[in-house]
């Protein structure tokens, strides 16, 4: 049989699966939801209908492993994933779901679900000594939020309120909200959050938060706040309220084009979701550079400097310091209205501490040998 007679044999073998997939998926048990890739893009051109499909088929596969592998596994682990790229993807699928198709007679385009076997992914991480996070946080409500420019601005017609509104909800409607690391309920925002709700939250104060969390019922609540500042081109992307990990708030910048509002809010949601995921993983897993820490190591010494605003920033961002798994020895000293000097144990030292505490939203950097921690702007 020719190579891309197995291939075709492979994939038709995947297909044969998708009918029982379909009707198994909603009753797979939830440690199990983390291995499915929902709602991923497929597209592929070849000579004909039929090779165009193959491929895309194959090549989807291997990038929805990717993603699955980056899902699992800790941002600061990623490069031993390296040692990954050249397995067989199609080893280890179990099935694929069509959500939407359509193709021509040299090109298919497809929106496809992939479900990978997930003893077969554990085996292969801990094979490997790759560290991975895989039972799901608990739901996390999302209040997505646009703020439109000023009409004096020269915003384009797509900034617009009821415009800029629909894309920015759009784009997370568009995530795989239900088997991600941090599963997502997606809400509108209500008529009884007042602007000033908005912006406190935006701007830091958490007191608003109390009160958010019983408009929507939930302890863990989370505004996105895209803002498009059209004169710098740019999208300002603000998380703020409680997730599984804890209050934070967390403020990023990405680069807008002026009539392409709808593909920026893509990506800064994918990032935002991205974020979610990484402090679930910064929680929940426990590891050095060199394996899956264990407790009773010590870990390396690092001298941090935090700076704060106000006694209420500095005790969260001490609780979110002394929380982070790992995190031994703990001891302040120096504080001041302002500042704190603290001396901890972390396995892996500064370096992967930063990585741990980035992902929480706070802003860290070393300087000469000590690192400067402050709430993330």
């Amino acid at each position: 049989m020719t190579r891309a007679g197995s291939t075709g044999c492979r994939i038709a073998g995947v297909l044969a699966a998708a009918l029982f997939f379909a009707h198994a998926a909603a009753a797979a048990p939830s440690a199990d939801r983390p291995y499915t890739i929902a709602n991923y893009p497929v597209d592929a051109t070849a000579a004909d209908a039929v090779t165009a499909k193959e491929r895309a088929l194959a090549d989807g596969q291997s990038a929805a492993l990717r993603s699955l592998l980056k899902r699992l596994v800790p941002v600061t682990a990623y490069r031993r994933l390296a040692k990954l790229r050249t397995i067989n993807a199609a080893d280890y699928v179990n099935g694929i779901s069509t959500r939407t198709e359509r193709n021509s007679t040299t090109q298919y385009i497809a929106t496809l679900d992939f479900a990978f076997h997930p003893d077969s992914i554990r085996e292969l991480l801990r094979r490997e000594s790759i560290p991975f996070v895989d039972s799901q946080a608990p739901l996390v409500t999302v209040v997505p939020v646009y703020l439109a420019p000023p009409a004096q601005s020269g915003a384009p017609a797509e900034l617009t309120e009821a415009r800029g509104k629909a894309a920015w909800s759009d784009a997370w409607k568009g995530l795989d909200l239900d088997h991600a690391l941090a599963p997502i309920k997606l809400v509108p925002l209500k008529a009884t959050i007042s602007a000033d709700t908005i912006k406190s939250m935006r701007d830091g104060d958490g007191a608003s938060l109390r009160s958010l969390a019983g408009d929507y019922a939930s302890e863990l609540v989370l505004l996105a706040i895209a803002e498009p500042d059209v004169a710098a081109g740019k999208l300002h992307v603000t998380l703020a309220g409680k997730d599984a990990a804890g209050a934070f708030r967390l403020k990023r910048s990405y680069r807008m084009a002026a009539n392409d509002f709808a593909y920026t809010a893509e990506l800064a949601s994918v990032v935002a979701q991205g974020t979610l995921d990484g402090r679930w993983k910064a929680v929940k897993v426990r590891w050095s550079p060199d394996g899956p820490y264990r407790p009773g190591g010590r870990g390396e010494p690092v001298q941090l400097l935090v700076e704060f605003r106000s006694t209420q920033q500095w005790q969260e961002i001490r609780r979110q310091i002394t929380e982070t798994p790992g995190v031994t020895d703990v001891q302040v000293g120096g504080l001041s209205a302002r500042g704190a000097d603290m001396a901890l144990r972390f396995p892996g030292g500064g370096a992967q501490l930063a990585d741990a505490l980035e992902v929480q939203g706070l802003s860290i950097r070393n300087s000469g040998g000590t690192w400067l921690v402050r709430a993330g702007n």
